[in-house]
């Protein structure tokens, strides 16, 4: 069910708000045990603002779009008397006294709060294999990993238990598990979204996003947040003829050639660009992502047990960036910066697989010869580091799911959601 769907129903009187919330909470009572997406279920709040959002629709009073519609937040945004764990052993029993900037948005929108997703532990990582809260799993394949680090978000709505939810996303957390998952998910330009009361991970390039099932949905929800305005969308998509068409494993290889064709069907002109290398970006975006998420846990790097052995590892590699490289990774990732302003010239936006691989089976370390971590993240960390917004969209495909990659320029993240409904929720 869409949030358009929910919301006509709902001003009709055919459903309620307290039975959308019934709904969602039977769905997650469902599957919670096959897919472990959730750390907190806040099924009494959840009633508690549903019964609201009915009362204030009886009076007249509309909130928008959201009013009314379950979602859950993953659990690294701050929620007042309500556990947020970061997905850590070391934030396990940490009861906030304040409310995150997101979820008072969401509250003032009239959305019904489900639940607390999980993670990758502190939002550190691509498998949400989660050593404190046990692994999350992919809906399509409960023997896969969802992606991460906002796995539990991606799994609730491609699941069925919430209708949208939000995510965080530092070097592509938000897209890499909608593209496994088989839903929408964006991250718009770096500041669009308040991040205050976000337990952050890399200060410079956290962004918060939604995620749903459609690019519709997620215009909805960014509506909640800072108004997007009116679109002016160009037809240039710009495909990159190095980096993003290599090691491609054959699912995605079709997948992503179906999308283009489809795209240029419809009307879509199709430019061959040349991009900016995105290695250099994607090193300087993990020299900047090691330094700041270590200096940010030092206070709590004593209690090494305490942390799982890829994020240990991870803190330790970034003890060891002196100040000079992490000064260094900061200049030049204004310097990328500029030079992206270029590839705007011959295109209006560019079109990339979102993840390069389908996902893997948890416990996977290598897919094709490469990393996990890696090939997870190569496509989508550049963009955190240039700070553009980044949507990934599903696709048809002939196995798992995979994700269409859509990039825009700064600050025109309407034109995007615009853009990324008509090439899926329209044409594909």
């Amino acid at each position: 069910m869409t949030i358009r769907d929910a919301g006509e129903k709902l001003r009709a009187g055919q459903t309620s708000a307290v039975e959308l919330a019934r709904q969602s909470l039977l769905r997650i009572e469902e599957l919670q045990p096959q897919l472990n997406a959730f750390i907190t279920i806040t099924g009494d709040l959840a009633l508690e603002q549903a019964q609201r959002a009915d009362d204030e629709l009886a009076r007249g009073h509309d909130r928008g779009p959201l009013h009314g519609i379950p979602y859950a937040l993953k659990d690294c945004f701050t929620t007042k008397g309500i556990r947020t764990t970061c997905g850590s052993k070391i934030f396990a029993e940490y009861i906030p006294d304040y409310d995150s900037a997101v979820y008072i948005k969401l509250r003032e929108a009239g959305a019904v709060l489900m639940g607390k997703t999980g993670l990758h532990e502190l939002a550190y990582g691509t498998t949400s294999n989660n050593p404190h809260f046990g692994a999350i799993r992919n809906p399509h394949d409960p023997a896969r990993i969802p992606g991460g680090s906002s796995g539990g978000s991606a799994v609730a709505v491609a699941a069925g238990m919430v209708i949208f939810a939000m995510g965080t996303d530092t070097g592509g957390s938000i897209r890499i598990p909608s593209a496994f998952c088989g839903c929408a998910g964006f991250k718009p330009t770096l500041g669009t979204i308040d991040t205050r009361g976000l337990m952050p991970l890399s200060v410079s390039q956290d962004h918060a996003g939604p995620m749903a099932g459609s690019a519709e949905d997620l215009a909805l929800v960014m509506n909640a947040f800072t108004e997007l305005g009116t679109t002016t969308v160009g037809t240039r998509l710009g495909l990159p003829s190095n980096f993003f068409n290599e090691g491609l494993s054959p699912v995605v290889a079709e997948a992503f050639a179906g999308a283009v064709r489809r795209a240029a069907e419809a009307g879509f002109q199709i430019v061959p660009v040349m991009v900016p290398d995105p290695r250099q970006i994607n090193a300087v975006g993990r020299t900047i992502l090691l330094r700041e998420a270590s200096a940010l846990m030092k206070l709590h790097l004593h209690r090494r047990g305490d942390f799982g052995a890829d994020v240990l590892a991870l803190l330790d590699q970034g003890l060891q960036v002196t100040e000079a490289e992490y000064l260094e990774a900061r200049r030049l990732r204004g310097v990328f910066q500029l030079e992206w302003d270029g590839v705007w010239d011959t295109c209006d936006f560019v079109l990339t697989p979102t993840v390069a691989i389908e996902a893997p089976l948890i416990g996977q370390n290598t897919v094709h010869g490469e990393d996990v971590r890696m090939a997870s993240t190569k496509f989508v960390r550049p963009f955190n580091v240039l700070g553009l917004p980044a949507c990934s969209v599903p696709v048809p495909s002939s196995g798992l799911p995979v994700g269409l990659q859509i990039i825009g320029r700064k600050n025109r993240d309407a034109d995007l959601l615009a853009v990324a409904a008509r090439l899926v929720d329209d044409s594909l």
